[in-house]
């Protein structure tokens, strides 16, 4: 998976999956994404199990937020965030349907891009409280670079808020 390389920025990914051991694929995620060349896994949120978004009859997710450190630029590790849901058995779906794994990249430093085929900061960051509460783990102070209202703010005014449950941490020794 080639792209440019730039200097390390710190990036945030969103995890979710509602199929099979969901656990399972959330650590696998991590895993998979920690062996990726360019990006390296400083630190992820707690689970959350959430309620599905969009699509409504559906089980329930497994959410959580992992922070990268990487050198990649937006299109290499969009390219690293599909190869890992392809590796753990993702298949196209409806849109905001049941899904193995779900890898979106929620912020990229501080970089706005609009892009045909990628928006960072993910353009429904801010209506996700399955997204915001694990990132405001993380990143709660940080301002998002569009709408210049911090992630913590952001995630406590975030509908579907009393859909957004605290599982646990995620027990996982990255080599």
């Amino acid at each position: 998976m080639g792209g440019r390389f730039l200097t390390v920025v710190t990036a945030h990914l969103g995890l979710g999956t509602n199929l099979g051991d969901r656990e399972a694929n959330l650590r696998n995620a991590i895993r998979s994404l920690s062996m990726a060349p360019g990006l390296q896994v400083t630190r992820w949120s707690s689970v959350y199990s959430t309620e599905p978004w969009g699509v409504k009859e559906q089980p329930s997710f497994l959410n959580c937020v992992v922070e990268v450190e990487t050198s990649l630029d937006p299109d290499a590790l969009l390219a690293v965030c599909q190869g890992v849901e392809r590796e753990l058995g993702r298949v196209p779906g409806p849109r905001w349907g049941p899904r193995l794994i779900d890898v979106d990249i929620l912020l990229f430093a501080d970089r706005v891009l609009a892009l045909s085929h990628l928006e960072i900061p993910h353009p429904r960051l801010h209506l996700r409280a399955f997204s915001l509460v694990p990132l405001a783990e993380l990143k709660a102070e940080a301002n998002h670079p569009v709408l210049e209202r911090t992630i913590g703010a952001l995630a406590s005014d975030a509908e579907g808020l009393e859909g957004v449950t605290l599982i646990g941490d995620i027990e996982l020794a990255l080599e």
